[in-house]
């Protein structure tokens, strides 16, 4: 394949947007070479600017479930366009998807609507710590929740240690209140928890983590993580805004069989246009400004081609909860194809899968957090990505990241895929 054009538009664009791309994993830095560039897409395939088509297996990192430019989300837009794309002022559409998110969910009662998932975690942190009057969170090592300073955090020297901003601009001051644990290790969470009694207001968590890799919690960590919360008064947030009616109707808690006490979703609320949400339990999100203490506010939050296009996808979802088996149907199917064709070539390998979600590690020990998944061969991954690419299949740049399927892939595009991997020399 060619690239010739996206070249071009690559160098383009570098004289005038950092980096030459508006989200850092899209410049290709993990895997090398320049990032391609796409001019449209329908149902399951990209169509890039050289005229290549390609498989996709990213999805847009997740949202389009039901494939690209899907023809209920697209007449919605349209139609809901050519009445304004955004008044500032309440619509009657929020209400509606509201209403119909609220009835897919478990254990929540209310639903506030923004711009982004980055938005959306940032927001429910904001308010456990309002409802719960501690200043102090838990993150895991390897979960990414926007870009939030609060998020931005690395490990400190032990277990029991402040963590330190990991991005220039974040502020020692902002990062003496996130605390790393360690994804499926409930000890590191006790230990951060027995040491900073009655001061946590929340834990966040991915419940299947997407950022590190597809990585699958024990039951017993997502289990021991409510037991603690309980016994604590801490909040249990779960950032579903890539799992949220993509692992279920209810996401991963319905999934999962764990409630936690603040959700926070995009992708797929939002049919693949820029939107996030938070919900909970009325007598926390009632915390909210206007009607309580607590402020968040958005000019475009709730607009209506945004919610238009979330309340066409999750009408169908709602409606048709068949896609969700279908899809995890597919996605183990590619598993056991991958799998037969790896077993046969001279690299270590795990592939992590949960639902529509998985990944490819090239490592020998399984891969159940941050460190275990930072063990993965890069070399492999790259020979594997572009070698990959070149036979018309795009994976995530980045070992780091989740595969997304949408349920417009046919089994002979799964076919196709499994035939690509066979041709690969590591």
């Amino acid at each position: 394949m060619k690239y010739q054009r996206s070249s071009a538009l690559f160098a383009e664009a570098k004289k005038y947007i950092p980096g030459g791309v508006n989200s850092p994993v899209r410049a290709f830095k993990a895997v090398g070479g320049e990032p391609i560039f796409v001019k449209r897409a329908k149902g399951a395939y990209l169509y890039d600017e050289d005229g290549n088509e390609l498989i996709d297996f990213i999805a847009s990192w997740g949202p389009l479930i039901l494939g690209h430019a899907h023809a209920p989300v697209i007449n919605a837009v349209v139609e809901k366009a050519k009445m304004g794309t955004s008044f500032g002022m309440p619509t009657e559409i929020e209400t509606q998807l509201a209403q119909l998110a609220v009835s897919m969910v478990p254990n929540i009662d209310k639903i506030r609507f923004v711009n982004s998932g980055t938005e959306a975690c940032m927001s429910a942190v904001r308010l456990a710590r309002g409802y719960t009057g501690k200043d102090k969170i838990i993150k895991f090592s390897g979960c990414y929740h926007g870009h939030s300073d609060s998020f931005l955090i690395q490990a400190g020297s032990g277990a029991v240690t402040f963590g330190s901003p990991n991005s220039p601009g974040v502020t020692q001051g902002t990062a003496k209140d996130t605390l790393l644990a360690q994804y499926n290790d409930l000890d590191s969470v006790k230990a951060l928890v027995e040491a900073n009694k009655g001061t946590l207001a929340a834990i966040i968590i991915e419940p299947v983590a997407g950022n590190m890799g597809c990585i699958v919690p024990t039951t017993p960590f997502l289990k021991g993580l409510r037991e603690l919360c309980t016994a604590e008064g801490i909040l249990l947030i779960f950032d579903e805004v890539m799992t949220g009616f993509r692992l279920g109707r209810g996401g991963a808690q319905e999934a999962l069989g764990i409630a936690a006490d603040v959700l926070c979703f995009g992708k797929v609320i939002g049919g693949g246009l820029p939107v996030g949400a938070f919900a909970a339990r009325k007598e926390i999100m009632d915390h909210l400004a206007p009607d309580g203490p607590v402020y968040q506010a958005g000019t475009l939050s709730g607009n209506p081609l945004a919610m238009s296009a979330g309340l066409a996808m999750l009408t169908e979802l709602n409606e048709r909860p068949e896609v969700f088996a279908s899809l995890a149907d597919k996605t183990a199917y590619l598993h056991e194809g991958f799998d037969a064709v790896l077993a046969t070539k001279d690299v270590p390998y795990q592939i992590n899968r949960f639902g529509s979600m998985i990944s490819v590690h090239f490592t020998e020990d399984p891969v159940t957090d941050f460190a275990s998944s930072a063990k993965g061969n890069n070399a492999y991954f790259k020979t594997y990505f572009h070698g990959m690419l070149k036979q018309g299949v795009y994976l995530p740049p980045s070992a780091f990241e989740s595969y997304f399927l949408n349920d417009a892939l046919s089994y002979a595009d799964l076919d196709k895929t499994i035939a690509a991997l066979s041709h690969l020399e590591f």
